[in-house]
């Protein structure tokens, strides 16, 4: 008899989830086959050097389907009147962290690790993602979790199973330091306090980091290159470098190994060349540039990530050489923007806090520093979008691409600010916010 219960329980389970799988296919099929046509009075596309006007979408579930100059609506679909906006696709920060709310002075970056549970930190990172996403960054790269271990893939993926709103995400879980190169520091050697990374030390200890972070979710790699910034007699920024050229390199050989890629924090001369002898795919800040090591990126190939935002929040007050670097970080852009370094835009939110400033400020710093605004919008999508791997899935708006949209009432080619006033979003399909009227 309890076998025949056992059995019968079995077959009913059985039966109930045949239906609620049904049930979620057919939800998925009947999302996967909505149809949406949106009505541009603008369209600044990613690809063209100037707007379209009158420009219809098309859109079928989560992609673009057509673009068009004109024409109507196909019928029984739903149609989004944009007609008096300009239409842009979404927006790309490849420097972020989400863990993370505000890190001007050693307090703020310790109470946070000290005073916060990982959990705590996970449920405002959720709320920093859904900021992001209504300034309308639809796809982000966050740098690290600042001691938070992996909780970064668990945002991610939350954000992609729909349990929560925000961009799509690539991670690189706990970045590295050699042993005692990065805080929490200063502490009573009788206590143990949390980390913000990865203490590696040799080679080998550098290939099994590599290899726990993939395992556990990364899909970056991040170290530190190098700390301690100053100024000497050359003039030049220089730094002190963390990692021997050798376990550098075993970092970044073992990263691409098993087909991920490797991001420097490099803000020092010394630094950054270092990165670039390891083979770096990017380097974040970069503020010591100068004219041999730009020349040296162009050749490698390698993006530029200038974080600018960020420099210029921090600056006041931190104080000392920040100031001086920020100038010198301008004068270093224009000297790779003349040299066709691949710029990529990224702000290093979470160094300042979400709630305060809006990462599209970004754009207007570019513009400020040489950019046209069409490099500017180029920066902050379709290299973006090529630096991770995604050019055939977003950056542009065009047939085939992720349906990730946004949207200003002004025309941001004549004034670059019009992008911290977004008013509306799409990501893969879905209107997340339409504040046009």
């Amino acid at each position: 008899m309890r076998g025949n219960l056992v059995v019968a329980a079995i077959a009913v389970a059985g039966i109930l989830f045949c239906f609620s799988g049904t049930g979620q296919a057919q939800e998925k099929e009947k999302a996967a086959a909505k149809k949406i046509a949106i009505r541009a009075g603008r369209l600044i596309d990613g690809k063209n050097e100037t707007a379209t006007t009158n420009a219809l979408i098309l859109i079928e579930g989560d992609r673009i389907v057509s673009v068009s100059a004109g024409g109507a609506a196909p019928a029984g679909v739903e149609v989004i009147d944009l007609s008096k906006a300009t239409v842009l696709p979404g927006f790309v920060d490849a420097h972020t962290h989400l863990l993370l709310n505000g890190d001007i002075t050693a307090e703020d970056y310790d109470v946070q690790l000290l005073k916060q549970s990982i959990p705590y930190r996970a449920i405002l990172s959720a709320r920093n993602a859904r900021i992001a996403l209504e300034h309308g960054f639809t796809t982000m790269r966050d740098l690290e979790t600042e001691g938070a271990m992996y909780a970064d893939v668990d945002v991610k993926n939350a954000i992609a199973d729909g349990e929560v709103p925000g961009p799509r995400m690539q991670v690189a879980t706990r970045a590295m330091t050699p042993t005692g190169m990065y805080p929490l520091l200063g502490y009573s050697w009788e206590l143990q306090v949390p980390k913000g990374v990865q203490y590696v030390d040799g080679v080998e200890g550098a290939r099994k980091a590599v290899r726990e972070q993939v395992m556990y979710g990364a899909d970056w790699i991040k170290y530190y290159s190098d700390r301690r910034y100053h100024f000497e007699a050359d003039g030049v920024l220089h730094s002190m470098v963390n990692f021997t050229d050798e376990e550098a390199k075993a970092i970044v050989d073992e990263t691409h190994r098993l087909g991920k890629k490797a991001a420097a924090h490099a803000i020092g001369s010394d630094g950054i060349a270092a990165a670039l002898r390891a083979g770096v795919d990017t380097i974040e800040h970069g503020d010591g540039l100068t004219d041999a090591l730009i020349d040296e990126i162009v050749r490698k190939g390698v993006y530029w990530v200038p974080t600018i935002t960020v420099g210029a929040y921090v600056a006041p007050g931190r104080g000392g050489n920040w100031t001086k670097m920020v100038d010198l970080e301008k004068a270093a852009f224009q000297k790779a923007l003349k040299k066709n370094v691949k710029i990529a835009l990224g702000t290093d939110a979470g160094g300042f806090d979400w709630k305060e400033v809006n990462q599209a400020k970004e754009f207007g710093y570019y513009v400020n520093y040489g950019m046209t605004p069409m490099q500017a919008i180029r920066a902050g999508t379709v290299v973006p979008a090529e630096l991770l791997g995604w050019s055939d899935k977003m950056g542009t708006i065009e047939a085939g691409k992720w349906a990730d949209l946004v949207a200003v009432i002004g025309d941001p080619l004549k004034d670059i600010t019009e992008l911290e006033r977004l008013k509306f979003v799409m990501k893969g399909g879905a209107v997340f916010k339409n504040d046009v009227r």
